[in-house]
């Protein structure tokens, strides 16, 4: 890990196949040019097949991975103050966030909210996770914050990649989809209900 000059409390990852970070991505990279040499240009033709929906998604996750850094940085400045404000309950991380990850990307989201539970103190000892890198995490927090992060990125297109790759991929076949606030309408109506189920059984 590298420290991230640019944005204090940030590192990023760099490629390094000597030690194995960033060795899956390369791998990916060498199958993908395998299966372009190998696959014949009658196949992917016969199936449409381009790189438009991959690039618009490329695009679209550059862009929030670049604004995300000012939310991440106010997070990191107000995690700890957070028992000063009583919310340190699983509910509220739970809700928190999942608001974050419906329009941002779940593990960055994911890794703040992580971090900020592992500042806290928490009650009850017998519900601390011990972290193989060292210090305690409640269970009940980290439980929330791995529902929130993960289930709620399905609360519009840009909450992961592939919501808004299987729309560009439906619209390039024809398929009418939903808008943004279209798509969110659903969302809404049918998931929120869903989660609030979620955080009654399991918060």
């Amino acid at each position: 890990m590298v420290p991230n000059q640019k944005f204090p409390g940030t590192s990023w990852i760099v490629p390094d196949i000597w030690h194995g970070v960033g060795l899956r991505e390369f791998i990916q990279l060498a199958l993908a040019g395998v299966s372009m040499l190998m696959t014949s240009k009658e196949i992917r033709r016969a199936n449409d097949f381009n790189f438009t929906a991959i690039g618009e998604v490329a695009c679209l996750f550059i862009g929030i991975f670049i604004c995300m850094q000012v939310p991440i940085e106010i997070l990191h400045a107000v995690g700890p103050k957070l028992p000063e404000y009583n919310l340190t309950s699983p509910r509220f991380f739970f809700w928190a966030t999942g608001v974050l990850s419906s329009f941002l990307d779940n593990a960055p989201t994911y890794v703040v909210y992580f971090e900020t539970a592992r500042s806290l103190q928490w009650a009850n000892p017998d519900e601390l996770l011990t972290l193989t890198t060292g210090g305690q995490i409640a269970v009940p927090l980290l439980v929330a914050i791995s529902l929130g992060a993960v289930f709620m990125g399905a609360n519009s297109y840009i909450g992961n990649g592939p919501n808004f790759m299987v729309k560009s991929i439906a619209e390039q076949s024809g398929v009418k989809m939903p808008s943004f606030f279209g798509y969110m309408a659903y969302s809404v109506g049918i998931l929120i209900p869903l989660f609030l189920i979620v955080m009654l059984v399991f918060l």
